[in-house]
Parts: structure tokens; sequence; C-alpha cells
């Protein structure tokens, strides 16, 4: 049994008082059905003895018998009517000791029920016992097999999501998300990381599709602006060149340049793809190298993580993001709800068919439930023993009553028809003696 640390908060006995159900007016009925059975009994073993008490010198020998049994039977009626009022109340209001046993001792009850609960229910023994043959994880998987099932458990979960998102501090997720990606990116050097994408780059050729894409660029540029280099070319040249001249010279070179990128792009061993290459890979290393690159990347890094826009968007990011998923989560046909109920819908089909799965559940189950218990029975166990403690005694005596109290009145019935019986025993002994 855990150990339970001891109450040092007052009895509070100012509680509120139970609520009335519908329930509670029947048992109440009940017992005061009970108690006028049981009273009756009472007066008429009362009326029975005071008319052969009367009629006893007069009588017969049976008059004897007839008073001994309706004495003894007042006897054990008020004995145990003393002993099951005792329980709830004082006896006719007298202050007699060791009675209204609950209201005074219900703290000690709701321990000793909280003990009770903690030793007997809250064991890991019980627990296991209760989850062999339950097959958990089998049930789960049929149910949620059925796709209104996985569509149902998915909106409870949607639920449970959005309940919980509501309820955290915006404030401090915000905060701690900061923190994170500033302490992340400020860890991670820029430079080197940088060099390694640009050296997987290169491992995949893509610099190579990289060149072939500038060089289109470049001639669609020369095409799209060939007049406007001829007409600089017209400009620069000397006053004293003849304009055919001039002509003939901007046509050589540009088709001189237009063939040289022609034939770079056509051969994939042409000396320029080489020579691209290899300053690719030596930029590559003195990213990962040289401590000035590496510093001009440290400080690119803080002037972008001290920019306004930068910081701005950070701040928003946990904002943008609950919105996002409150948002989904409260639509039956986003993306987020319908891959919930597939995923739930798909684990129920595998747990309905793999029992290797089901039996990791069953044991995952076991587990989590062994732990609160282990871990937490003795809370339970407190809470308990503390919600009774606050309880009004005169109130918990009253709703104990209407649970046990009608059946505690045969008590008081059977004492009567007992002690009568045993009066008469008692009496014919004394006769024959």
């Amino acid at each position: 049994m855990g150990n339970v640390a001891p109450m040092h908060a007052a009895t509070d006995t100012t509680g509120p008082p139970f609520a009335d159900s519908a329930d509670d007016r029947q048992k109440r009925r009940d017992l005061r059905q009970m108690k006028r059975v049981a009273t009756s009994m009472l007066v008429v073993a009362a009326i029975i003895f005071v008319i052969a008490k009367v009629a006893e010198d007069d009588g017969g020998a049976w008059v004897g018998y007839v008073r001994a049994v309706a004495e003894a039977a007042m006897v054990g009626a008020l004995a145990d009517w003393f002993a099951v009022t005792a329980l709830f109340r004082h006896p006719l209001r007298l202050p007699i000791p060791h009675t209204a046993i609950i209201p005074k001792r219900k703290d000690q009850i709701g321990r000793s029920l909280g003990d009770f609960v903690e030793s007997n229910f809250l064991t890991t023994e019980v627990i296991e016992e209760r989850l062999r043959g339950a097959d958990i994880g089998r049930r789960a998987g049929e149910w949620l097999a059925d796709a209104d099932n996985a569509e149902r458990a998915g909106e409870a979960v949607a639920d449970v999501l959005r309940g919980g998102l509501e309820v955290l501090d915006d404030a401090e997720i915000q905060k701690g998300l900061e923190h994170l990606i500033e302490s992340r990116v400020r860890a991670t050097p820029v430079t080197p990381l940088l060099g390694k994408a640009i050296d997987l780059t290169v491992e995949g050729g893509h610099q190579q599709r990289l060149l072939d894409a500038v060089l289109v660029g470049i001639s669609g540029f020369l095409d799209d602006n060939q007049e406007t280099f001829r007409n600089r070319l017209y400009e620069e040249s000397p006053w004293w060149v003849p304009e055919p001249i001039d002509d003939r010279v901007f046509a050589k070179i540009y088709d001189a340049v237009g063939r040289f990128l022609t034939d770079v792009r056509s051969d994939p061993s042409h000396e320029i793809r080489a020579t691209v290459d290899k300053r690719v890979v030596a930029f590559a290393t003195r990213l990962r190298d040289e401590p000035e690159l590496l510093a001009k990347g440290e400080a690119l890094k803080e002037e972008l993580l001290d920019h306004p826009d930068v910081r701005e968007w950070i701040d928003s990011l946990w904002s943008e993001a609950k919105r996002g998923m409150i948002s989904a989560a409260d639509d039956p046909d986003s993306e987020l709800r319908l891959r919930l109920v597939n995923s739930l819908h798909r684990l129920g089909q595998r747990l309905a068919a793999e029992p290797e799965l089901q039996r990791k559940v069953d044991q995952w189950v076991a587990r989590a439930l062994g732990y609160l218990v282990e871990n937490y029975r003795a809370e339970v166990s407190d809470i308990i023993a503390s919600t009774v403690a606050k309880w009004d005694g005169e109130s918990t005596a009253e709703k104990m009553e209407l649970q046990v109290g009608r059946d505690l009145q045969f008590i008081r019935i059977n004492g009567t028809i007992v002690g009568g019986l045993a009066g008469l025993v008692i009496h014919a002994i004394g006769e024959l003696l």
C-alpha cells in the first residue's frame, strides 16, 4: 500500500449539501416506509404486552407466554432501533457516548475508505487481472475499423487537440519557440552548412544544369539586346572608322560569343564546365575552412536574426500555427481531420487483423495503467479522504442512511421477531424449571 501523507488541514464541515436526485427521493420514501413497518411492529408488541400484562392474572398459562414474547420482542426492537439509529445520529437527540458514529467519525471513515480502495483496488495485480483476457487491442481495432467509429474518434481527438491548444499559455509557448529557433540557428554555423549544400549540389551534377540555365539566359539576353549592343559599339568606335567595318566587327564578335555559348552548352566535357566545377568546389572548401568567410557568415546570420521583418515572422509563428490548427480541427473537411480519421481507420484495420499488434497494445495499456496505479494511487486515496472530510457530518449521515437505511430496518424487524422467539424460549425454560 502506498504511503499517504497525513492531512494537516482542519476538517471543513461547511461543505455544500448533496444534490437531491430523483433516486434519492425514491430511496427516502422507501426508507420511511420501512421505518413505519419496523416501528409498527414495536408498537404492536407493546400493545400486546400491555394487554397480556393486564389479563395475566385472570388468564391461563398461555397468557404468560404471550406476555413474555411481547416483552422480549419490545426489548429486541428497542435494542436494534438504538443500534441502527446510533450509526447516523443521537437517539432521541440525547448526546449518549458512542452514538452518531458516522457524523463524528466521517473523517476516519473517509481515510479508511481511501486506504481500502488503495489497497484492494488500485494495485498492479488487480489491474493486470482485470486486463488479462480483456482483449483491449482487438476490441479497439474492431471498433476503429468501422468508418463511422473512426469518424467519431477523429472528432473526439480533434476536440481534445482544440481544447489543449486553447488552454495553452500563448506567451510562454511563443517565448519557448523563439528561444528554440534562435538557439538552433545560432548554434549552426552558416558557411559550413552552405559549403555542404554546394558539395551535395556538385555530387548530383546540379551545378551543370544551373550552368546550362545561365548560358540559355545569357543567349536570350544577347538576342534581346543585340541592337542595343550594336548602337553602343557605334558610339564607342572612332569617327574615322567606316560604319560597314563596325558592322563587320560587331557581327564577328557577336557570332563568336554565340558560338562559344553554344559550344559550352552542347559539350558536357567542355573545359569551361571543368573550370566551373573546380571553382565551385574550391568555394565550398573556403566556406568550410576560411575564418574570414566563417565570420562573415555569422555576422550575416546575426544581422538577419535582428532584422525587424525576421523578428516579426518569428513572433507570428506560434499564433499562425495555433490559428491554423484550431481552424483545421474545427473543419471536418480539413486535411488534418481527413488524415486523422484515415489514420485511425487504418490503425483499426491493422489492430483487428494483426494479433502481434494487439498484444503490443495490450501490454502498453497494462504498463501505462500499472505506472499510474503505482505512482498515483496514494493521491486517489487522499482525494477520497479529503473529499469526505469536506462533507457536512449530518448530510453525510443522511446520504449514507438513504443508501443502506432501508436494509438496516430489517435488523429492527428481525430483532423484534428474534427477541420475541427468544422470550418464548426463555419463558418456556423457566416454566419447566
